[in-house]
C-alpha cells in the first residue's frame, strides 16, 4: 500500500531529492518520516511512505505539480496539507492566495485527482498555526488560517474525503506544553509537533482507512 503526502515546507522538512541517497532520507525529518516509522512497526513491507512535500508552497504550486508528484505515483492513500503559505504569501511578498480562490484551485485538484486516480482515498489535513516567532506580530491575520480550514472541511465533506482536524489537537499541547514546544516559529513542527501530526494521521488510518 502507498501513501503519498502532499504539500510545503511541513511536509517537506528537508526531504532529499537526490536519487543516489539511501531512500531513508527521502521521508525528511518531519511527520512523514514518523509516519513510515509507525507503519513499519505493524508491517515493515506492506507499506510504501512518499514524501512529495515542497517548501514554501501554495495550493496554487499544489496543483501544478499534482501530475508529476501525485498521479504518476498513483497512491493509494493521498494526504494533503497546504494553506499556511496561501495566507503567509500576501503578507511577506503580495503573492497569496485569497480563500474563495484556495477553495476554488483546491477543488479543481480534488476533481482531478479523483478522476486520474480511481479508488484513492484523500485525507485532507485541517491547516494550523499556534502564536510564534514567525507569527505573533500578525497573529490576527495569521488566525485567518481557520476560514481557510473551514472550506478544507467543506471540500473533504463535499466529494466524501476524510478531513483530519488537527488546529484543536495542537491548541490543547501548547495550552499544556508551550507553542514553541509544537511549533518552533508558530508555522514549522519541531519533533513533538511532527510526532502529533504524525500520531493523529496513523490512528486516523487504522480507524477510517485501511
Amino acid at each position: 500500500m502507498k501513501l503519498l503526502f502532499f504539500g510545503d515546507s511541513i511536509t517537506d522538512m528537508g526531504r532529499s531529492r537526490n536519487i543516489s541517497d539511501p531512500p531513508v532520507f527521502a521521508y525528511g525529518y518531519g511527520y512523514p518520516f514518523i509516519v513510515a516509522s509507525k507503519l513499519s512497526e505493524i508491517d515493515p513491507i506492506k507499506y510504501t511512505v512518499v514524501n512529495r512535500g515542497v517548501g514554501g508552497n501554495r495550493i496554487v504550486d499544489l496543483y501544478a505539480r499534482v501530475k508529476a508528484d501525485v498521479w504518476n505515483e498513483s497512491p493509494d492513500v493521498l494526504g494533503i496539507l497546504i494553506g499556511i503559505n496561501d495566507i503567509w504569501h500576501e503578507l511577506a511578498v503580495k503573492n497569496g492566495v485569497d480563500v474563495d480562490r484556495f477553495e476554488k484551485v483546491y477543488s479543481m485538484l480534488i476533481e482531478e485527482t479523483l478522476e486520474k486516480l480511481k479508488g484513492v482515498k484523500i485525507v485532507l489535513f485541517e491547516p494550523f498555526v499556534l502564536k510564534g516567532s514567525a507569527t505573533e506580530k500578525d497573529l490576527e491575520y495569521f488566525l485567518t488560517i481557520k476560514e481557510y480550514a473551514k472550506r478544507v472541511e467543506k471540500i473533504a465533506k463535499k466529494y466524501g474525503l476524510f478531513f483530519l482536524p488537527l488546529q484543536k489537537r495542537f491548541d490543547e499541547r501548547a495550552n499544556k506544553y508551550g507553542a514553541e514546544t509544537y511549533l518552533y516559529d508558530g508555522i514549522h513542527p519541531s519533533v513533538a509537533g511532527a510526532t502529533l501530526i504524525a500520531n493523529s494521521f496513523v490512528e486516523f488510518f487504522k480507524n477510517n482507512i485501511e
